[in-house]
C-alpha cells in the first residue's frame, strides 16, 4: 500500500499541477479556423450573361485613341561613346559631362497623342505637349548621320531641342505626319461647325 501511495505521489510532481485559469496545453496549439458556410442570409443570386452582346448605337459612348508608342528610349549610345573617347582631353570634357547626363537621365517618348520628354535623376520633371500645338520639326545630323537632334518650335515660340536622338529622321517624318493629322482633324471640325448663321 506504501508503494502504491509513493507511486502516485511521484506521477503527481512529475505532472505540473493545472489550475483552471492557466491554460492546459491542448488549448494554446488549439486554432480557431473560419468556418466556411458564410453567415450572412442574404440569398444567392445568379447572373446569366449572354454570349452575343447586343450593340446599340444610341447608347455606346466613343472611346478616346488608345496612346500607342512609336518611340521610346534615350539618347543614342554612339553619342556617349565619342563624347567619352573625347573626354580624355580637358577642353572637351564639360561635353562629355553633358552626354552622360544626356545618356543616363534623359528619356524621349513619341506616341501617337504626344510627345513627352522625361528627364531628371528620377524622372520627375516630365514636358508633355501634344501634335496639335506644333508648329514646325527641323532635323540637324550629328556624327556621320547616326544619330541628330530634332528641334521642335511649338505655336506659341517655344523650341525644344531634343539632342542625340536615334532614327531622328524617321521620327521628325513621323511628328510631321501627326502634325498634319491633327491639322486636317481640326480644320474638319470646324467646316462642320461652320454653316449658315443668321435668320
Amino acid at each position: 500500500m506504501a508503494m502504491a501511495a509513493t507511486t502516485t505521489c511521484s506521477s503527481a510532481a512529475a505532472t505540473p499541477f493545472l489550475s483552471p485559469t492557466t491554460p492546459s496545453l491542448h488549448t494554446i496549439t488549439r486554432i480557431p479556423f473560419i468556418s466556411a458556410t458564410p453567415k450572412c442570409n442574404r440569398p444567392i443570386t445568379k447572373l446569366h450573361v449572354s454570349s452575343n452582346p447586343v450593340a446599340s448605337s444610341s447608347t455606346s459612348t466613343s472611346k478616346p485613341n488608345q496612346e500607342s508608342i512609336f518611340f521610346d528610349g534615350g539618347a543614342h549610345y554612339g553619342d556617349l561613346a565619342a563624347n567619352l573617347v573625347l573626354g580624355f582631353t580637358l577642353l572637351w570634357l564639360p561635353l562629355t559631362l553633358a552626354s552622360v547626363f544626356r545618356a543616363f537621365y534623359l528619356r524621349y517618348r513619341f506616341t501617337n497623342l504626344r510627345v513627352t520628354v522625361i528627364s531628371g535623376l528620377t524622372g520627375q520633371d516630365r514636358s508633355d505637349f501634344s501634335y496639335k500645338v506644333i508648329k514646325d520639326v527641323q532635323v540637324v545630323p550629328r556624327f556621320i548621320g547616326e544619330w541628330g537632334d530634332v528641334i521642335i518650335t511649338l505655336k506659341d515660340g517655344t523650341v525644344v531641342d531634343l539632342r542625340s536622338v536615334p532614327k531622328f529622321r524617321e521620327i521628325a517624318k513621323y511628328c510631321l505626319s501627326m502634325v498634319d493629322k491633327e491639322s486636317s482633324g481640326v480644320s474638319k471640325e470646324t467646316n462642320a461647325t461652320d454653316g449658315p448663321k443668321g435668320f
